[in-house]
């Protein structure tokens, strides 16, 4: 169904387009909806729904909640009857201040008690539907103080019937092609991203298996089909799934009982929505958004497990509010590469210790009690040992060697190693000549099968030697020390 995330980027991508005619802009919301569902379906048959993982989860929090912000902000006029302008959020916030003299007092009357009514509602009594309740008491309050005559904008005329199938102006979709593609793209991120994180809620919650594959085929199926029929972008909803779930809902019926009455709502009762005070549909926005984009303690989650992605997702925040819901998808997805480069490019390598009396090898930092045998440097590599992160081990190794002269010997710990690529391979055979031109000895330690055929194919471990390969940690360090220890004295 519909979601609050991708209506804002599909309102944003309208605003970037600089569409107006509202012909134009339900057939411009359908083609970027059609695109994604194509974008959808072609992710499905490359089995490449991994892609939308370059959006990090703290990237998608401080999105929607910007987003969120920026839909708040974009309804304050209607609950007040007022104009505002400007190029982004903060401009848009400070015309309509700048407004408070003109504000409509029929509407801001309007506006405040519906807002008070659907946030008590859900404050006070969740289990009531306080947006059904609002545009019930909206659809009467409009009829019995004729709050159109009152200044208060209605809703208009909403046609009755069901939707034909038509195909976007393809025109105008090529007028905006960039617009298009981008929006197409951060409706697939997205959506996809929730479609994820709620599929493995309840899989997690009744103990299913999810096909990410599949997933991104039924969201194909349903975009596409959503812009063939002049709809808009749609995705997961937890809590239409939250409501199915606790309502007992097992199977697609469920699904197919809602589109019934979606069909009988567009064919008999649509036209009594034309008289729906807008108020009274602005502060159902701003509920919808707030409390389903506004995510304060997952913020908070991250502000106390890492700074740094809750730091990520304020950047998301304010790129979404200077730049727009557009601009802030692809500054998001710009951080999550950032990151994703930053983190790729800086392997941990720490530096082992012995766990006294033990054979126990573990990262000194952490146990600085530890033993340090002063001629072997014990360290491990966490993580690929591939173009990115080569220039870092080597870089690693050659700190070491400097900062302790009296190294006889290195053991690498590869258990961590769980890929090498050619280039990996060419900076083990550089660390092996920096090692020997110190007069130190480089063994490695429980290297993985891939590894040491990749190795051996490059004729690495033929250079190391076969003496310095070894199955654990301990016994490489237990090597190095009776090979430097020198020869005892002859008795007699």
């Amino acid at each position: 169904g519909p979601s609050s995330g991708l209506a804002a980027v599909a309102a944003s991508s309208v605003v970037a387009a600089g569409i107006t005619e509202q012909v134009d802009v339900a057939s411009f919301v359908a083609g970027i909806t059609l695109a994604s569902g194509v974008l959808f379906l072609l992710l499905a048959v490359l089995k490449m729904g991994w892609i939308a993982q370059f959006l990090s989860r703290a990237v998608v929090t401080g999105f929607l909640f910007g987003a969120a912000i920026d839909v708040v902000i974009g309804e304050l006029p209607k609950l007040t009857g007022s104009p505002a302008s400007g190029s982004n959020s903060f401009q848009e916030l400070w015309s309509w201040l700048g407004t408070a003299g003109e504000w409509n007092q029929a509407t801001a009357i309007v506006g405040g008690i519906s807002l008070l009514v659907v946030f008590g509602l859900r404050r006070i009594a969740p289990q009531v539907p306080g947006a059904l309740v609002l545009v019930v008491g909206g659809l009467l309050a409009s009829w019995i103080f004729q709050l159109g005559d009152r200044g208060v904008a209605l809703v208009g005329d909403v046609p009755r019937g069901l939707p034909a199938l038509a195909l976007p102006d393809v025109g105008l979709m090529w007028d905006h092609a960039g617009t298009v593609a981008i929006a197409a793209i951060a409706l697939v991120l997205i959506g996809f991203s929730q479609t994820a994180g709620d599929a493995r809620t309840f899989a997690a919650k009744h103990g299913y298996q999810v096909d990410i594959d599949q997933e991104s085929v039924a969201q194909g199926l349903a975009n596409t089909g959503a812009g063939l029929f002049q709809g808009m972008p749609v995705s997961t909803s937890l809590s239409a799934s939250s409501l199915n779930d606790h309502s007992g809902a097992r199977t697609g019926l469920a699904s197919l009982t809602s589109g019934v009455m979606v069909l009988l709502t567009l064919l008999v009762l649509a036209p009594l929505f034309s008289a729906l005070p807008k108020p009274v549909l602005a502060a159902l926005i701003i509920e919808a958004v707030v409390m389903g984009m506004i995510n304060i303690p997952e913020m908070r989650r991250l502000a106390r497990v890492q700074p740094f992605d809750f730091w990520v997702a304020i950047a998301a925040i304010a790129g979404t509010l200077t730049f727009g819901v557009l601009a802030g998808v692809l500054i998001g997805i710009g951080l999550s590469l950032l990151w994703l480069i930053g983190v790729a490019t800086h392997p941990h390598i720490p530096i082992l210790a012995r766990k006294a009396r033990t054979d126990v090898f573990r990262e000194l930092s952490e146990h600085p009690e530890d033993e340090l045998d002063p001629g072997v440097a014990v360290l491990r590599m966490d993580g690929g040992l591939f173009f990115a992160t080569s220039d870092a081990l080597e870089d690693r190794l050659r700190d070491v060697i400097h900062s302790h002269p009296g190294l006889t010997g290195i053991v690498l710990d590869c258990a961590g190693m769980n890929f090498i690529d050619s280039q990996g391979a060419a900076t083990m055979r550089d660390v092996v000549d920096l090692a020997q031109d110190a007069g130190i000895t480089l063994r490695l330690a429980r290297l993985k099968p891939t590894v040491r055929a990749t190795l051996e194919r490059d004729g690495v471990l033929h250079r190391i030697g076969a003496g310095n390969i070894h199955g654990n940690v301990a016994t490489a360090v237990l090597a190095q020390r009776e090979s430097s220890d020198p020869p005892s004295e002859p008795s007699g």
